[in-house]
């Protein structure tokens, strides 16, 4: 017998076998609420979802939980979905309550509940590295939505609105799809009225029947000390209106890019530079200075017979640490630079030097111990 690889559905659920009707409801509407794929923010919740509600349309039905009980998931039937075949009818709005698709989709005695929410908007601002090494105060001018004056936001022309004929004034309609194996009920908004459960009976005019009309906004921000790229600004109520102008409007996202350095990358809060050197700077050492993101001169020492691939530390020139509060290092990567094309008058130099340049006891000691082996 072939042996599944599915979860045990009472482990599923979280429930003891001889679990009665009511617990396996309450199990289920539990978890329903934590995984639902519209609302949740864990991780793999649409796959949590739909086996936990392959799990209670198997084990709420009498006959097929008797016939899990006795054979497992290797059904007699052959089903590739452990034996139960057919799709899965789960009336969610039944088990779970009306309220929950409230709170998902802006209901409650439909969309004129004004819990509806406008959509957030992202932007990207870029910024250099030393506005991230010391923060800094931006102001930047765009263009945002905003609700049409004209009409309030309700897209109607002189605000009269009259009942969504497709959901009856309600701003939800009731449907039913396939999601893999299973067929269940669903409450959407509406997508007429936006869930607002009103429609324009004539557009507004200046908004095109829309709500919104852009309008030239002056954004004003501080770019925190330190900040990683990718790092998120919210500016509450600064995004989308919420549609026909009842409800809450979205927030305004603002990214942050970072632009290319001349010479440095970051790695956290240190910073990491290659530095090509001569070969002579390399064997009698040398110093290099250049300008710091601080606005003073980073001084980096070379030692005397420094090899190349070595790394040399500043203590503390680096970004401020988000969580430590100190400032990381400069990390510099030191290699030798290798000219691609050589003067006659330098090669000749070179040529005379060579037999002192060359590392000639460590090819000796090679040879040796290339000798030593084969003996």
């Amino acid at each position: 017998m072939v042996m599944s690889d599915k979860r045990d559905y009472y482990e599923v659920l979280g429930v003891e076998k001889s679990a009665s009707d009511g617990d396996l409801k309450n199990a289920f509407r539990s978890l329903a609420r934590k995984y639902h794929p519209d609302r949740s923010t864990e991780e793999n919740a649409e796959d949590k979802f739909k086996e936990i509600q392959e799990a209670y349309a198997v084990l709420s039905d009498g006959e097929k939980r008797a016939q899990y009980d006795r054979f497992g998931h290797n059904g007699p039937s052959g089903s590739p979905f452990g034996g139960f075949g057919g799709g899965f009818n789960v009336n969610f709005e039944d088990i779970l309550g009306g309220d929950f698709f409230s709170n998902i989709f802006g209901g409650g005695g439909g969309g004129r509940s004004g819990r509806r929410r406008g959509s957030d908007i992202r932007i990207l601002h870029t910024v250099s590295l030393k506005d991230i090494y010391s923060g800094s105060s931006e102001e930047i001018e765009l263009d945002l939505p905003a609700t049409c004056e004209e009409c309030d936001g309700s897209g109607a022309e002189g605000g009269r609105t009259e009942s969504c004929s497709d959901c009856n004034g309600q701003g939800r309609v009731r449907m039913r799809q396939q999601v893999g194996p299973f067929v269940q009920d669903v409450v959407r908004e509406c997508p007429t009225c936006q869930g607002a459960g009103q429609t324009s009976a004539v557009s507004c005019s200046p908004c095109d029947g829309t709500g919104q009309s852009m309008k030239s906004s002056t954004l004003r921000f501080s770019i925190p000390a330190g900040a990683e790229e990718g790092t998120r600004l919210r500016m509450r109520g600064r995004g989308q209106p919420a549609p026909q102008g009842k409800g809450q409007q979205g927030d305004l996202f603002i990214e942050i890019e970072v632009e290319t350095h001349p010479w440095f990358e970051r790695s956290g809060p240190d910073l990491i530079m290659s530095l090509p050197l001569g070969y002579s700077d390399l064997v009698l050492g040398t110093s290099v200075t250049l300008e710091h993101l601080d606005g003073k001169n980073l001084t980096i020492k070379i030692p005397a017979g420094t090899n190349s691939g070595e790394t040399l530390e500043i203590r503390k020139r680096g970004l401020p640490g988000r969580r430590s509060g100190g400032r990381g290092d400069v990390i510099v990567l030191v290699k030798l630079h290798m000219p691609k094309k050589v003067d006659k008058k330098s090669k000749k130099a070179l040529q005379e030097l060579q037999a002192v340049l060359a590392p000639k006891d460590v090819i000796e000691r090679i040879k040796q111990d290339a000798h030593e082996r084969r003996a």
